[in-house]
């Protein structure tokens, strides 16, 4: 951006302004580019990092939470990211959401799904689907877990890792 100024004193200029040998005024601006809106404040992200280590503590089964684009075959995108859990995948339980796309998975693997059962999962995402319909995305998550975690109970007889 450049303006006449003739009457400018060079001494008044202000960091990233210089005053060219014709008398324009040049100021130079930093553009910070614009970071992208994140879906959760940092005492959100908190909350929800406390009920997964909470779920995952009192079980002894693997909670995750995906948020994100699920692709066009939401359940069989779930379902890799679940087996991403690695060796952690059979006591795995993942909650995978799509906003944008208005989609709720719950994944469970071999081991987690004896302890949290269909029909429990599918509770769990009707009360996220209540909460997200009042535009409460963090307390429909922590919800579920709580949900999903109560139903599994404590298993630390077994030693299953």
């Amino acid at each position: 951006m450049a303006e006449t100024s003739r009457n400018t004193d060079p001494g008044e200029l202000e960091p990233g302004q210089a005053l060219t040998a014709g008398g324009r005024l040049s100021i130079a601006r930093r553009v910070e580019p614009e970071r992208p809106k994140l879906p959760f404040t940092p005492g959100q992200l908190a909350r929800l990092d406390e009920a997964l280590t909470l779920s995952t503590r009192t079980t002894g089964l693997e909670f995750a939470v995906y948020l994100g684009d699920l692709g066009e075959d939401t359940r069989e995108r779930a379902e890799q990211i679940h087996a991403e859990l690695g060796h952690r995948a059979p006591s795995g339980v993942l909650i995978a959401v799509s906003p944008a796309q208005r989609q709720v998975e719950v994944v469970t693997g071999e081991y987690s799904h004896r302890r949290v059962p269909d029909r429990a999962c599918n509770l769990a995402v009707m009360n996220m689907v209540a909460s997200f319909k009042e535009g409460d995305l963090i307390e429909g998550l922590i919800s579920a877990l709580r949900m999903l975690s109560d139903t599994a109970g404590t298993d630390f007889e077994s030693g299953h890792e």
